[in-house]
Formats: structure tokens, C-alpha cells, sequence
């Protein structure tokens, strides 16, 4: 890692400021990573996810669902692991109340309860947990993620979303809680956006982790006009229902669709092949075809591309190397905040 070390030793005057949106899996894998970079990190978290624990106890209590939330909070805390193991230990299915509840699942609902807001609550335990960083809701208020296809119909709901069955053409956000109501992000998202050097898009799934941040108005016109660098850090993988078939170029494509105007810097692309047979189809299942490369679509829509060997193969799964990931994000950052101080 002389690489990234040598990036620390060049930050230590001025730490970076790096936003990184998103929600899913992948997003605590970078944020992992770039904490061990001396990142100055702000994670902004979607909170239109209706499955799983967090979809349970947001049909139990109205908040804001809080999964993605707890694992950006596990990424980013200083906490000794013993305390973080308890935090995301999740409750055997014959524990017929608490069945499939993660602990901080239920301390995140209980603290909105007790701020009587979501962001403040996450910034309270954010602080318990010693967090470096922030980690901020990209809405105070539950939203619900929609979807038109490409056979016309429409749905509700991130789960429906993905179980349907059908290519999604487009999506867009709604307040779960009043239909006439605008969603917005509360205004320090905005400030981290403005202020950031790099801002960060993924890895996650394109329309049920990315875009239901961007869909925001307010936070996806930051993200369109902001002065920082903007990065997307491709999917490795297409997703069944939502990506089948997509070069890296395409996903860029959406991304620019979705806020009306070519809004993204600089692509990361993985060029390593995954190895036939090696990814667990049944485990991961909603995995379908590694992403093709399509560098002169990406040039076309304005982005520089970065391509590396960014894949990282354990437990017969498909991911991101975050060391290497971070490490790029390191230095696109440190590049753009040289030019902002002349």
C-alpha cells in the first residue's frame, strides 16, 4: 500500500473533503477504506429502503428507514469491534417479535423517536459512536422510490421495484408520509456538496441506491452544478430488473437522463474479468453479466475514465477492491483541491 501511504503522508496538512451517496452493500466497503486515507467523509445515505428489517419497522413506526444508515454508521465509528458486532447483530427468525431486527435498527428508531428527526438522531449517534465523519440522511422525512418501466406501467416501493420483473426506464421520489409535499435534503447536504473537493456516486444499484438520492431536487441540483469532481464508480455487475445488458457508458447515460445534463467527471471502470463459474448465482441473485466496457461511450458523454483492476473475489461474490477505489478517489481529490487553492 505505498501508494496510499504516500498519499497520507502528502494530506496530512489538509484532509480531503469527500462526499460519498449511496446506499447498499458497497457503499461501507469505500467508506472503510477511505477512513484508513485520512479523508475528511461525508456520507449521504438513501432513505427510500421499504425491505428487509428496515422496511419492517418503518411499517411499524414512521421513521426513516434506517439499514443503510446503521452500516454507513458501523463503516465510519471508532468504536471497539465487540460494541459494533452488537450494534449489527441481528435477531434469529424464531425470535418471533424481534425476528430479522439488527440492533441498530431499532436504537436508530428509537433515537428518531426521541429527537423527533431523523437527521438529528443519526448525528447523535453518530457522536456516541465516535463516527470520523459524517453520515447524513439524504432526507429528513421517509420517501417512497417510484418506477415506470419500459412497458409504461408504474409501481411503488423499492422491494415491488426490484421483484417486478421488468426493465426500469426511469424513477423518481415521492414523501411517503404527504404526496403534495416536495422532498428535500436538509440544508448541511447541500453545504458538504458545495464544499466538497470530489463527490462520490456509488458503487450500488443504479435506480433503487443512486438515484433515489439524486432524484431529491434540491441534492441533485447540487450534485449537477457543484464545482467539486464528480465521480461515478461503476458496478462491476449488472442487476437483473435494472442494469441487464448495460455498458459502463449507459449507466452514465441514466444518470445524466435522470438530472438532465452531462454531470459526470470522471468514471471508475474495473477491467478485470471475472473468472466463469466463480460468482454464486443462488446467493447473489440478483447479479446477471459483468459490465461491458464502452470507453468511447464514456468519452462521448464528457468523462475521463479511470481503468484499473478494481475487483475483489471472496466468499464466491463480486466486489470492489476499496483500497484501490479509495486510493484513486485520494488522488482525484488532492488534484482538485490544488486547483481550488490557486
Amino acid at each position: 500500500m505505498s501508494y496510499g501511504n504516500k498519499i497520507i503522508r502528502v494530506i496530512k496538512g489538509r484532509r480531503p473533503k469527500i462526499v460519498v451517496i449511496g446506499g447498499g452493500t458497497g457503499l461501507p466497503v469505500i467508506l472503510n477504506s477511505l477512513r484508513d486515507k485520512n479523508a475528511a467523509i461525508t456520507a449521504i445515505v438513501t432513505v427510500a429502503d421499504d425491505g428487509g428489517s428496515s422496511g419492517a419497522i418503518r411499517n411499524y413506526i414512521n421513521v426513516v428507514p434506517p439499514g443503510d444508515i446503521r452500516n454507513v454508521l458501523v463503516a465510519l465509528s471508532d468504536m471497539p469491534a465487540d460494541f459494533l458486532n452488537v450494534f449489527q447483530y441481528r435477531f434469529n427468525g424464531n425470535d418471533s417479535f424481534f425476528a430479522g431486527h439488527a440492533i441498530g435498527n431499532l436504537i436508530i428508531a428509537a433515537l428518531s423517536e426521541m429527537e423527533d428527526n431523523i437527521f438529528d438522531a443519526v448525528q447523535k449517534l453518530s457522536k456516541m459512536m465516535k463516527v470520523d465523519g459524517h453520515v447524513f440522511p439524504a432526507s429528513n422525512e421517509p420517501l417512497t422510490l417510484n418506477a415506470e418501466f419500459t412497458d409504461g406501467s408504474q409501481i411503488s416501493g423499492e422491494t415491488e421495484i426490484t421483484h417486478a420483473g421488468k426493465r426500469v426506464k426511469r424513477v423518481w421520489i415521492t414523501n411517503t408520509d404527504d404526496q403534495n409535499k416536495t422532498p428535500e435534503a436538509v440544508a448541511p447536504v447541500i453545504q458538504a456538496i458545495q464544499e466538497a473537493d470530489v463527490v462520490v456516486l456509488g458503487p450500488g444499484s443504479l435506480f433503487t441506491s443512486i438515484l433515489p438520492n439524486l432524484m431529491i431536487e434540491n441534492l441533485g441540483e447540487a450534485v449537477r452544478t457543484t464545482k467539486a469532481e464528480v465521480i461515478y464508480n461503476c458496478n462491476i455487475m449488472t442487476q437483473l430488473g435494472e442494469t441487464e445488458h448495460f455498458t459502463d457508458a449507459d449507466h452514465v447515460r441514466v444518470l445524466d437522463q435522470h438530472l438532465g445534463g452531462n454531470f459526470v467527471n470522471t468514471v471508475l471502470v474495473n477491467t478485470q474479468k471475472v473468472p466463469d463459474d466463480y460468482l454464486d448465482h443462488q446467493k447473489y441473485d440478483e447479479y446477471l453479466y459483468q459490465v461491458k466496457p464502452d470507453f468511447a461511450g464514456l468519452r462521448a458523454l464528457g468523462c475521463n475514465v479511470i481503468s484499473d483492476n478494481f475487483l475483489d473475489l471472496h466468499d464466491h461474490g463480486v466486489f470492489h477492491n476499496g483500497d484501490k477505489v479509495a486510493a484513486e478517489i485520494i488522488n482525484l481529490a488532492l488534484q482538485k483541491g490544488t486547483r481550488k487553492r490557486r
